[in-house]
């Protein structure tokens, strides 16, 4: 097993197999979008699989695929049939935002994918536009239609910003009333490409809860599994369930099990923090898979104890886009 030095286990990959993106999300970048890695540079899919051998042998078993968007990287289909076959990798889930997944729910359902994340901000159309700045929203609400008729475990992320989708918030819990779905909102995170932005606007986890028990005072709270960066609740004769994601004000930090790769793999212990090491660039110098291992366990030795620690250890502001780390 794979351990920090804080004396937690590391079982839990997220993999960005491309920084590119077809949305332009407030948030996550911006208009003119990003300057993107250069195809040569990211890891290729065969090197992707070299290390979730290596890492599947040393106990990590969950994966889960991100980008950028992931299914505009050509062949990921494919990849992701082969990631099907790794022994040791015993759940695998999707982060997409559902414009060019409904034709491959029923392939992902075929191989396994134990859950899909579906990035879905707004349930109005115009406020869809103008938070991803594309007209897309009927792909991705016939997505989620598709995937609510499959047997993949569906999950919702809306990140929640003040001026542009609070009036989802309410609409977006009334789908947990007669679908088995979680719907997971999101504290905004200052990754949005853009330096100096800032978060004076940011609606709290305890805002957050607070308009939704205003309107559901049934609201219970639910207990949340091992390692949950979310806190979990429902609402009595609902299907579904409702998550709240600190992932601002950080409260889950203690229990973190989980590493990052970036295309272009690079190892992130922590998503606030500076990349630790370029696994792309040991494999194409010809380093061994102990080699591999070795490095990753001296990375995990001096992990931030949280994402306070992570961020105040960088040398310069939080401002990345989100699609180059990994969402």
């Amino acid at each position: 097993m794979l351990y920090d030095n804080h004396g937690r286990t590391i079982n839990y990959l997220r993999l960005a197999v491309t920084d590119r993106c077809n949305l332009r999300c407030f948030y996550c970048m911006p208009e003119s979008g990003i300057k993107y890695v250069n195809r040569k540079d990211l890891l290729t899919f065969e090197e992707m699989l070299r290390l979730l051998t290596i890492f599947g042998e040393l106990g990590i078993n969950k994966l889960r695929i991100t980008g950028g968007e992931p299914f505009v990287r050509t062949g990921i289909m494919e990849f992701l049939e082969e990631v099907s076959t790794l022994e040791n990798i015993h759940q695998v889930h999707i982060t997409t935002n559902g414009t060019l997944t409904e034709d491959k729910v029923d392939l992902l359902e075929k191989l396994g994918v134990k859950s899909i994340n579906l990035s879905l901000d707004s349930l109005d159309r115009q406020r869809f536009f103008e938070i991803t700045r594309r007209d897309e929203f009927d792909k991705v609400m016939g997505t989620l239609h598709k995937l609510i008729d499959s047997n993949i475990k569906v999950k919702i992320n809306m990140v929640v910003m003040d001026e542009r989708n609070i009036e989802d918030i309410l609409p977006m819990v009334e789908l947990t009333r007669d679908h088995d779905i979680s719907v997971r909102f999101i504290e905004e995170m200052p990754f949005n490409g853009t330096a100096g932005q800032g978060n004076e606007t940011l609606w709290p986890m305890k805002k957050i809860l607070a308009n939704i028990q205003s309107h559901f005072p049934t609201l219970e709270k639910s207990p949340d599994p091992p390692f949950s960066t979310s806190s979990n609740f429902h609402i009595p004769g609902f299907k579904g369930s409702v998550g709240i994601i600190a992932a601002y004000t950080r409260t889950f930090c203690g229990t973190c099990n989980r590493i990052r790769l970036t295309p272009q793999g690079t190892l992130r212990t922590c998503l606030y923090g500076k990349g630790q090491l370029n696994f792309r660039d040991l494999i194409r110098s010809g380093a061994s898979d102990k080699a591999i291992e070795n490095e990753l366990r001296t990375a995990l030795g001096k992990r931030a104890k949280d994402g306070f620690e992570a961020e105040k250890n960088r040398e310069d502001e939080v401002s990345e886009s989100m699609a180059t780390i990994g969402g």
